[in-house]
């Protein structure tokens, strides 16, 4: 996947994941518009060819921001009982934006713990 010629210091994949950095030298910028990978680390030269988070960060998202959203929705409906434009006014915005911060953070953790955990595609071992 890769070789590292050079010793970094371990990095920690949640840390530099949620700041957006290099899983190697966790100096680099991992991202270069708000969801877009880099080709490489400016720092230490990585290459990000073997980053992939797919479909995880959605997933967790829609996890996230779900229980949270709906949560503190339904909360709202049985304990203060507000009209209907009132949840729309304050729960569609607050599910955009903590959907929106949520994707960039998690995308860059998964990758940080793809390239930790040395992770790559599925193969079949023939022996």
């Amino acid at each position: 996947m890769h070789e590292d010629s050079a010793h970094f210091p371990p990095v920690d994949p949640v840390k530099a994941g949620i700041r957006g950095l290099c899983p190697r030298c966790g100096q680099g910028k991992l991202f270069d518009g708000f969801l877009t990978m880099k080709p490489s680390c400016a720092s230490c030269s990585l290459d990000y060819a073997f980053a992939d988070a797919g479909d995880g960060p959605v997933v967790f998202v829609i996890l996230i921001v779900g229980f949270i959203v709906v949560g503190a929705a339904l909360w709202m409906e049985v304990n203060i009982n507000p009209p209907l434009w009132v949840h729309f006014l304050l729960w569609i915005p607050l599910a955009i934006v903590f959907s929106l911060a949520l994707m960039r953070m998690l995308k860059g953790v998964l990758i940080n713990v793809q390239f930790r955990n040395n992770a790559r595609q599925g193969e079949i071992d023939r022996g």
